[in-house]
């Protein structure tokens, strides 16, 4: 079955004339507000404010910046302004970083025990496990080799009801 797939999605809508929605209300509340200023100031103060609110307004409405909408632009330089700029660089943590990286180097010739969590709980209850099974004689060579060569000095539960 073939579907129809919208091709572009980005385009806005026309819907008043040649003008989209936010478009219109741009030129819309330009005009209103060039309107109440031409009411309620005189022409020689007015005409210049007049001329840089319906600039404002154009501006918004038609204005883009790399693709992007006017408004963006401003949204973009006022939390540019507002928001603090000191950035930090942090060589701290790149210390730790190699420093950990040298002691895992350091440590290849060693036995290597795998760390299941950070909690202690879990690391101490996985030896714990790892000793029964020696004890009990079904562990393998590694399990051997990583409960540190204890044979049998550990008496499970199993092996206290197994002598009962």
């Amino acid at each position: 079955m073939q579907f129809q797939i919208p091709q572009f999605i980005e385009v806005e809508d026309k819907i008043f004339g040649p003008f989209t929605f936010k478009q219109f209300i741009f030129v819309a509340g330009g005009a209103g507000s060039a309107y109440i200023l031409y009411r309620l100031l005189p022409v020689f103060i007015a005409l210049p404010v007049i001329g840089l609110v319906v600039g404002f307004s154009i501006a918004l409405a038609f204005l883009q910046f790399n693709g992007r909408p006017f408004i963006l632009a401003l949204e973009h330089g006022f939390s540019y302004l507002l928001h603090p700029k000191l950035y930090l660089w942090n060589n701290d943590r790149k210390r730790t970083v190699a420093r950990a990286k040298k002691e895992t180097e350091e440590k290849k010739g060693e036995v290597y025990v795998p760390k299941l969590s950070d909690s202690r709980l879990h690391e101490l209850a996985w030896s714990l496990d790892i000793k029964e099974r020696i004890s009990s004689g079904y562990a393998s060579d590694e399990d051997r080799a990583q409960g540190g060569g204890v044979v049998a000095p550990i008496d499970t539960m199993r092996s206290m009801l197994e002598k009962r």
